[in-house]
Formats: C-alpha cells, structure tokens, sequence
C-alpha cells in the first residue's frame, strides 16, 4: 500500500487551526496565560494557569480571582469563566484541585487546594489583595469555601457556581458567612438534593438551606439581592435555563460571575457581561480535538505504506454476515443495550470492589475499568456467535503492537507541542485530552493492561461477529458507531427529556455516572471511527484495539482524580 500523507497533514492542519484560534482567544487584548506550579500541603504540589490582563502590574495593581473547576475535571474547564475575568482587568488563578489535573494527590484532601491557591494568589505583586473574589464550580465551590474558611479576611466575594454551602464538604452558610455570595444554580442542574437538598432545581429557592445563607426563612426571589455589600452580607441567585456542566457552555451562567464581580471588586475595567468570546476558544479546541482523530487515521495510514508495515496491509474482504438479517439486528441491538444496562450496576459494583488503592488510585477510573471487563466479555461472546467462516483472525505479530505505539505517539507528540508552545489542551466541554504528568504516566503503564483486553474483546467481536460483506466505507463506519454509541444516545436523551421535562433523572441518584456517561458517547464514537479505519486497511481488528485502548487509558486517567497517594 502506498498513499499520499493527506490525511497526515490534515491532522496536522486542524490540530494547529484549531490550537491559534484557542489561543488567540484567551490570550486576547494582551493576556498572558502561564502554566505554573506552587506548594500545597505537606510538600505537594500544586498546579495552575495564570491568565494575566495587560493591565495588572506591580505598580498598577489588579483584582484577582480564583476560578476551581468541579470534581473530575482540570483547569481548562474553567477556562470560559477565565478568558472573561481576564478581559474585565482581572488576574485570575485557574487552579488544578489536589489530585487533578498536573496537581498531586489525594484528591478531595486539604480543602480540595482552595486555601493555598488563595494565598498564593495573594502573594502576586501584581494581585490587589483587597479585591480577590472566588469562584468555584461544582466541587470547586467547596475549593473556594475552604479558602474562605482559612483565609476569612483574605477576600471580598464569591461565587458559587452549581455549588453549595453545608455538609459534608464544606461549612454551613450564614447570613454573614461567606461574604457577599452570589449562587448560580441552573434551573436543570442535576445535583439539587446534593447541594440544596430539594429534589428538582426548579425548587431551589424553596431551600431551608439556602434560605438560610439568605438570612430569610421566605421564598428567594432570583435577580434580588439579600443584605448588603459593604458589610459584606449581600446574596443573589441566578438560576440560567441549563445543566449542571452547561455552565460551562452557558453564556447567562458565565455572565452572572461577571456581573457579581462588577458590583463587589473594585478595578475592573467595566466590560458589560453580555460581551463574550470564550465561545470561539470551545470552537477552536473542537477543531483541534477533531484534528486529533485525523492526525491518528493518517499517521497510521502513512506508516502502513513503509516498508516496515506494509505487509500488514490486507484489505477487509469478508464479513461475518452476508446481508443484515434479523440474527445481526439481534445481535446488533443487545450489543448497543446491554452495555447501558450494565453501566450503574457494574460502577456500583466497581466502587465496592476496588476503592483507591496505591496500585488502582483512581475511583471513577476503577469503575471504568470493571464496566469494561465485563462488557468485553459479553461483547466477545456476542462477536463470536455471530462470527461467520472466513472471518478468523491470523496469529498476533508485533509488528501491530509497534504500528499503534508509533500511532499514538504521533498524537501525543502533538499533544505536547500544543500544550506547551499555546497552553491549549484539546477538548469541548468537559471532554479534554491533556498530556500525562509523569505520575499519571506511570499509573496508565498499569490500567492500560484493562483496558487492552476489553478492546481486544468488544471490537473483536463488533468487527468479526458484526461485519457485513459488501459494506460501503459509509455503511459500516455508520453502523460500527451506532453499535456502540447508539445505546447511550438514547438512554442519555430519555434521562435528560426527564430531568427537562419533570426536575429530575430516571435515575435520580446517579448525577455524577450519569454525567460520566455523556463523555462515552464521543469516546466510543473515536473508538469507532478509528477501528473501523484501522480493520478496513489490515483485515484484522487487533491493531484498532491496541491504538483505542492507548488512547481511552490516556484520556480517562489525565482526566480523573487520583484519590490515593502513589
């Protein structure tokens, strides 16, 4: 096989289109933005990004805020809010929690990071520490709560985005504390009975808990503000038409922040709330993260024609079925269900059997990985019942291992360069590919041996039991996505046509999973997208397998909390 590198360079082409769009965005008017690292707790270290506006000086001081993202999460899912501030004349700190991002662990521990964020924004020359507000989103509100609870004195307001005062995690709110208190609470977010305790959002202002930060045991009436800024009492609610992560995405919900912070902070530079251009940066890391996934087609593509690989080229020329009869229907539909059937079970199961430990430190990923094995079997046994003659797979060779190492690398290496010549990471939303830390690195050697039989097994059998002969290019990339998409897509609409329609999920206890499974969608729609391509050119769904399961272990354990101290 010998083809042009054009899918090579279109990779390359979007990966760096998409990283100057973001770039430019958050950088605009003159900001800087540094990627920097400070001392937490006993020795750990903590990790940020530093949006500085042109104005901010040691001798023109600016008002600074804190920006902490929710649990799950990094830096960059801050970044909407921070490309605002930094506009508005603000030095803002967007920190990784403990446990997060580039920051060490545990996660959840000393005070999620919040207190000595704060004070080493306090430290800055260029920071006027008597105008520092907080803002947290999610967990990230329990981040700042604890800053303010270290440093009671140490700022003027604060923000708490889908976030709440109370029990378990931070300290119960009063009329006096925190001071001047803005809550953003979206009108669908899914974690009302977690942070107010009232079963639908809608019903927030209802609250005995809020109502009693509010200092009044009546209705909230969103927009009014309670108390009064000067002596630091003053609360208001805004309540913006979205989810708990459609903050991030939420032009009113990043606005309210901005307004709060216009009112309380003095030394901003007056830019109305309504002017926003964080969208443009979502856009660009959207082009960069699809970039991503062409630069991976053709890199493997291009190294399929030298002459190290060129004998693994073997186009596929069979399938395991000759049309698509009802036995494949049958098979196809439990291969997209049971999947989404097994989901809450096996993460229940999951977080019983394999709490963080010095070799799994990662809970959510632990889940992960017990879903997978489980649904890797099942997948096999479905892929080889339905496995046709002519569809045996040849004996394993290096040479596949080699071809999807040098496969990822080439994403990675892109990855790298991104991130450290434009501090721009891939993603949209809260779906983000970052480089690995070095201890991250070290614990995807580990869960990446999962994560390697579960793709050997589920695209094994979605490829040599579900493959249909005579598919066009098209046909089989559409039906390939849909078999393992197709069954989160609709669960996910029917649970969010709930939570729109009445206040709340199907599954009512199961916020946080339900929001961890939105991000299978894109995931296994990659999954598809790559096996597919890779099983088309070789005949053979090992070297798809081994490239996704580099991939998704990558993805999934950069973006986790690491709970356990490794």
């Amino acid at each position: 096989m010998k083809a042009p590198p054009r899918l090579l360079a279109y990779g390359c082409l979007l990966i760096l289109l998409g990283a100057l769009i973001a770039h430019i965005t958050q950088t605009s008017g003159g900001t800087i933005v540094k990627d920097i690292r400070f001392s937490g707790s006993g020795g750990t270290t903590l990790s940020a990004l530093l949006y500085i506006p042109s104005s901010a000086t040691a001798e023109s001081r600016a008002p600074g805020i804190l920006a902490v993202h929710g649990c799950i999460n990094s830096r960059e899912a801050q970044s909407g809010f921070a490309i605002e501030f930094a506009r508005r004349g603000y030095v803002v700190l967007a920190l990784d929690q403990s446990g997060h991002g580039y920051s060490d662990p545990p996660a959840f521990a000393n005070g999620f990071g919040g207190p000595h964020a704060l004070a080493y924004l306090r430290s800055l020359d260029i920071v006027d520490t008597d105008n520092i507000g907080l803002e947290g989103h999610s967990m990230g509100g329990w981040a700042v709560l604890a800053a303010a609870a270290a440093l009671p004195d140490g700022y003027r307001a604060m923000v708490l985005e889908g976030s709440s005062t109370g029990a378990p995690f931070a300290a119960e709110g009063t009329p006096t504390w925190p001071r001047n208190v803005a809550v953003v609470f979206s009108r669908f977010d899914e974690f009302a009975q977690t942070m107010w305790a009232v079963p639908d959002a809608q019903d927030v202002s209802d609250s005995a808990k809020l109502q009693t930060l509010f200092g009044t045991k009546t209705r909230i009436e969103p927009g009014r503000i309670y108390g009064e800024i000067e002596t630091g009492s003053a609360r208001i609610l805004s309540d913006p038409p979205v989810t708990h992560p459609g903050d991030h995405l939420s032009r009113g919900a990043i606005g309210h922040p901005i307004d709060w912070f216009a009112r309380t902070l003095q030394g901003g530079n007056g830019l109305p709330s309504h002017d926003q251009i964080w969208p443009a940066k979502e856009l660009g890391t959207l082009i960069a993260l699809i970039g991503f996934v062409v630069l991976l087609l053709g890199g493997f593509q291009s190294l399929l024609g030298t002459p190290r690989f060129r004998s693994l080229y073997t186009p596929q020329l069979s399938g395991a079925f000759e049309r698509r009869n009802a036995r494949w229907w049958t098979l196809a539909v439990a291969s997209a269900a049971i999947p989404v059937a097994t989901f809450y079970p096996l993460f229940a199961l999951g977080e019983s059997l394999l709490p963080p430990s010095r070799w799994l430190p990662q809970g959510i990923t632990n889940q992960i990985m017990l879903w997978a094995l489980g649904n890797g079997l099942i997948a096999a046994l479905l892929g080889f019942s339905g496995r046709a003659k002519g569809t045996h797979q040849p004996a394993f060779r290096l040479e596949y291992l080699k071809i999807s190492l040098a496969t990822i690398g080439i994403g990675y290496t892109a990855v790298l360069l991104v991130g450290f010549f434009l501090q721009v990471d891939l993603r949209f939303w809260f779906v983000g590919l970052k480089a690995l830390s070095p201890l991250q690195f070290e614990m995807a050697l580990i869960y990446v041996v999962p994560f390697i039989l579960y793709f050997v097994l589920a695209l094994r059998g979605l490829h040599t039991g579900l493959s249909v002969a005579g598919d066009g290019p098209l046909r089989a990339y559409v039906s390939n996505g849909l078999i393992l998409t197709g069954g989160f897509i609709a669960f996910l609409m029917a649970q969010y046509t709930s939570l729109f329609a009445t206040g709340a999920l199907l599954t009512p206890d199961e916020p946080l999973n339900t929001i961890v499974m939105i991000q299978f969608v894109p995931l296994l729609l990659i999954v598809s997208i790559i096996s597919t391509f890779t099983f088309r050119r070789t005949g053979r769904a090992l070297p798809g397998a081994l490239i996704c399961a580099l991939f998704v272990t990558w993805y999934i354990v950069a973006g986790q909390a690491t709970q356990s101290a490794v």
